[in-house]
């Protein structure tokens, strides 16, 4: 089931393609460098934008649902659960615990009082 539905995608996907591309646009577009003018007289001009742009909703509603079928019912159900290699490592080794300052300064010789 998963794979015929991954074929699906990819034909749907190809077809979106093929029907985006085939839409004319402000420069022609590819209806126009491909012989769009001849789509344009089998429909008719303003037939043949309504069928584009029909068939580009269409296609894409079908891509987002079936995107969304695969990804909630088929890729969850192939996931195992599996430990992280931070999980499988070893417990961390503890940090040493600061030593808390003493309540008078350590004096170096350089700060002790010079005696004469």
């Amino acid at each position: 089931m998963f794979a015929i539905l991954i074929f699906i995608e990819i034909v749907v996907s190809i077809l979106l393609i093929v029907v985006v591309l085939m839409q004319s646009s402000k420069g022609g577009g590819l209806a126009g460098t491909l012989g769009g003018s001849a789509v344009g007289t089998m429909f008719g001009v303003r037939r043949t934008a309504d069928f584009l742009g029909k068939a580009t909703m269409y296609l894409s509603a079908i891509f987002i649902l079936l995107c969304l079928v695969i990804n909630i019912f088929f890729l969850p159900g192939k996931s195992t659960t599996t430990e992280s290699i931070i999980q499988r490592g070893s417990a961390p080794t503890a940090a040493p615990r600061p030593v808390p300052p003493t309540s008078q300064p350590a004096t170096t010789p350089a700060q002790q009082p010079q005696g004469k």
